[in-house]
């Protein structure tokens, strides 16, 4: 791996663990091992190599929302999603972004976690239509809304799995996003009886 590769791959880790603020270039070179001389050769300032390591994160979390565009059924691939396994008390790479203050006030720095976000809601959008035209969801739904609310699902399951310490709250938060799910189904499907 090249020093600059390296960098971000170092840098993305510790901004994860530490947040951007609380991650010094001095931290990144004594965990990388890359000298100074050559950390300012490929990004002259923190900002460069943060924004080059959120890009780095953004690329990490949108390729685990291919399994909301597969193919296949709907709500198959749903609660795949959902259910993935995620190292939950670390966090979201890229919503953990979100409580740092330096990023939150630098259009710059948020600019990669908004779109990250962006797209993942139009994943969460998409699929949540095809389980409505499906016959698996109500079509009084709105996919939307419900797309914000399962996000927030998630990213708030890590907010409680960390604060408590335990994966727990987490899962709990994705099994229970699964129950009103299927509670949303048509009434047909709910009681088994055909329409």
């Amino acid at each position: 791996m090249d020093s600059r590769q390296l960098l971000v791959d170092t840098m993305s880790e510790l901004m994860w663990e530490r947040g951007y603020a609380d991650t010094s270039p001095r931290h990144v070179r004594e965990r990388s091992g890359v000298g100074q001389g050559s950390m300012y050769h490929h990004f002259p300032t923190k900002r460069d190599l943060a924004l080059a390591a959120l890009e780095r994160n953004v690329q990490d979390l949108l390729p685990a929302t291919s399994e909301l565009d597969g193919q296949g059924d709907p709500m198959t691939r749903i609660e795949a999603y959902l259910m993935r396994p995620r190292a939950a008390l670390k966090g979201c790479k890229v919503g953990r972004m979100t409580q740092d203050p330096q990023v939150r006030e630098d259009p710059v720095l948020l600019a990669p976690v908004a779109r990250a976000f962006a797209q993942v809601h139009d994943s969460w959008v998409r699929v949540l239509r095809e389980a409505v035209a499906a016959g698996q969801l109500r079509a009084d739904l709105d996919t939307e809304r419900l797309a914000h609310t399962l996000m927030a699902v998630l990213q708030g399951g890590y907010v409680l799995a960390i604060a408590q310490q335990d994966p727990g709250p987490f899962d709990d938060a994705r099994a229970g996003a699964l129950d009103l799910l299927r509670a949303a189904a048509p009434s047909h499907q709910n009681t088994g009886r055909t329409a």
